[in-house]
């Protein structure tokens, strides 16, 4: 059989070959990353093999496709209204900044700060994924909540609230923040409702952190035992940790929370 097409696909984070017919109908998909030839047409087998020849690296393993696990139903089920997956850090405050329209000439709108801020410890986080983490920002809870950044991997599901400090000093006595001259505000008490949130909506335990962007200095006497503290410089260290969701666990729970529905219930 000639004629065959492969086309390269990069979808969540994976990297897969599609092998197509000439009509159009779909023949075997190869992913990378498992090594895996998944047969859908089994008497194009030696045709299949033939195409993806080029691209294939070592030993692979051919046979028909796996039996979908529960990640893979609920992506299928997910309806694109509901899928968390898109946001953007600092969602909302991007829809208010367009809505205000071009910023004033002599005046920095704070919401602009703290968009930097995000977006900032956005591609932080972004930037773990390579290392078995998901990610998710700007998590819409009931009320106008909201969760800056969720993030799921080796480590547990952390739950993070951005501080855009400038280039000033932050000053922390739990539960009060202070940044520069700026009166203290209780921001862990915060991180710790919103990390109670996100565990009564997900069923597992969740963990709050408190990142801090652009900091000059960080006055913190007695770290808090149940909210971890960061600079937005330390994110890659998250990297380096695990031992709590096995890759499956990760993949399950990414995928119940990137459903805007899981939410409505924390």
């Amino acid at each position: 059989m000639s004629g065959l097409r492969v086309t390269p696909v990069h979808r969540h984070g994976r990297a897969r070959l599609y092998v197509s017919l000439p009509d159009g109908r779909s023949a075997a998909w190869y992913d990378r990353d498992s090594g895996r030839v998944s047969l859908l047409l089994e008497e194009c087998r030696d045709a299949v093999l033939a195409a993806l020849a080029p691209f294939v690296v070592g030993e692979v393993t051919v046979g028909p496709p796996p039996v979908p696990t529960s990640a893979d139903l609920a992506r299928l089920s997910l309806h694109p209204d509901d899928d968390l997956a898109p946001n953007r850090p600092g969602e909302a405050l991007l829809g208010e900044l367009e809505s205000a329209g071009p910023p004033r000439r002599f005046r920095e709108d704070p919401r602009r700060v703290l968009l930097a801020a995000q977006e900032r410890v956005g591609a932080g986080l972004d930037a773990l994924e390579g290392a078995g983490w998901r990610v998710l920002h700007s998590v819409p809870l009931p009320g106008d909540g909201l969760l800056d950044h969720l993030v799921i991997g080796p480590a547990g599901v952390l739950t993070f609230r951005t501080v855009a400090a400038h280039r000033h000093r932050v000053r922390i006595a739990d539960p009060l923040v202070g940044v520069g001259r700026a009166a203290p505000v209780p921001l862990l008490r915060w991180v710790r409702r919103d990390a109670e949130r996100a565990s009564l909506a997900l069923a597992v335990g969740v963990r709050g952190v408190l990142v801090l962007s652009d900091t000059d200095r960080v006055d913190l006497p007695a770290p808090p035992v149940d909210v971890r503290v960061l600079r937005d410089s330390e994110l890659p260290g998250l990297g380096r940790l695990g031992g709590v969701l096995k890759p499956g666990d990760v993949e399950g729970l990414y995928w119940r929370a990137r459903d805007r529905r899981t939410w409505l219930r924390a």
